[in-house]
């Protein structure tokens, strides 16, 4: 069965949407949490998606520069994922990742811990 992935606010609701329309299992951070997870720590999103199974998914790639942000993934032997470029209009986004699922769901099955970045052309593994 392919991943489930837990969407941090950050790539908004059309990301979601978008990409569910192609298949994918997606869950927004604004489905869990109340005003879209303003006041939740990313710790908090990533630990309480991991505990559901969900592959956390971001375009904040400095998630695997703080050690209580990356602490879950760590702890879980779980991957996470983030756009290596944070400007990407929403299509753009989605287009990225799908281009990618493939590579995206066996990084998945090898778990981790590990954090890879999606790049235009590649998936690259960044952490540790």
């Amino acid at each position: 069965m392919p991943p489930e992935f837990f969407l941090d606010r950050d790539l908004g609701r059309r990301v979601a949407e978008e990409l569910r329309a192609r298949g994918w299992r997606v869950h927004r951070i604004g489905d869990v949490y109340p005003l879209d997870a303003q006041d939740i720590a990313d710790d908090v999103w990533i630990r309480h998606g991991l505990d559901q199974g969900w592959v956390p998914l971001s375009k904040d790639g400095r998630i695997k520069t703080r050690d209580n942000e990356i602490q879950p993934v760590y702890d879980c032997a779980a991957v996470l994922f983030y756009l290596d470029n944070q400007q990407l209009r929403s299509l753009e986004m989605v287009e990225r990742l799908h281009a990618h699922r493939d590579r995206i769901h066996k990084a998945t099955a090898e778990g981790g811990p590990a954090a890879y970045a999606v790049r235009a052309d590649r998936i690259d593994r960044t952490w540790p």
